[in-house]
């Protein structure tokens, strides 16, 4: 996944969820941010973030803030990449995983899933893509803040497999080069329970890491899981 017009800024403060106060060439930008999370630990005032500028010229706000620099760290902190970084890497590898079909945003019941898929077999399978931002010491978490949706996602993909489908949690970490994924247990430990027990019914759990440049994130390889007993 590229993005276009891709410039740097310094990051000034953040009124609300939505926006952000960004120093642009000596300017101060009101940019929209990609990601509703609480990210506190990544927009920290003066910090270097990266921005898409906007071709819309009817847009309130002319930047989106997609990246920001962590000490060594890239890390992509848009909330939408995950899902197009995610099809992509698996449909490169669709014929090594006998992948006849799949696309994104597929409803099931009562259920919109990021990715559906069909195998050559015709077995289906419903994948949930959640990105992941929130690191410490090269360990990577998810979530950053309490998720009741994520829950009602693991829940749902765990009906899916009662119901004969395939079903799997995709974790998308925005990042490169970190030790293990785990749920974290200190900010919501009903999200890691329902983790665990959906892995037990049989939903995969997966976790991903990726290559993040200022223009461009793609998933490199798959990095461990360890959910608590």
């Amino acid at each position: 996944m590229k993005y276009a017009n891709v410039c740097k800024g310094i990051f000034l403060e953040r009124p609300n969820r939505f926006i952000a106060h960004v120093e642009i060439d000596g300017k101060r930008e009101i940019c929209h941010v990609k990601n509703t999370g609480r990210c506190k630990e990544l927009l920290v005032p003066g910090c270097q973030v990266y921005l898409t500028r906007s071709d819309q010229p009817k847009r309130k706000t002319a930047y989106d803030l997609i990246a920001v620099q962590k000490g060594n760290r890239l890390i992509n902190m848009d909330s939408q990449i995950p899902n197009a970084a995610a099809y992509e890497w698996i449909a490169s590898q669709s014929e090594e995983l006998h992948i006849a079909e799949l696309k994104r945003e597929v409803r099931h019941g009562n259920s919109r899933f990021d990715l559906w898929g069909k195998k050559s077999d015709g077995k289906e399978f419903f994948v949930e893509v959640k990105g992941v931002t929130l690191e410490e010491d090269g360990i990577v978490r998810f979530p950053d803040a309490p998720t009741e949706r994520g829950i009602k996602h693991v829940e749902e993909l765990e009906n899916c497999v009662k119901e004969g489908y395939g079903a799997a949690v995709l974790f998308v970490i925005q990042m490169e080069d970190v030790k293990w994924f785990e749920p974290n247990m200190a900010t919501h430990a009903a999200f890691g329970e329902a983790l665990k027990k959906a892995q037990e019914a049989g939903v995969l759990i997966k976790a991903v890491c990726c290559k993040v440049k200022p223009d461009e994130m793609y998933i490199l390889e798959e990095v461990e899981v360890r959910i608590p007993l």
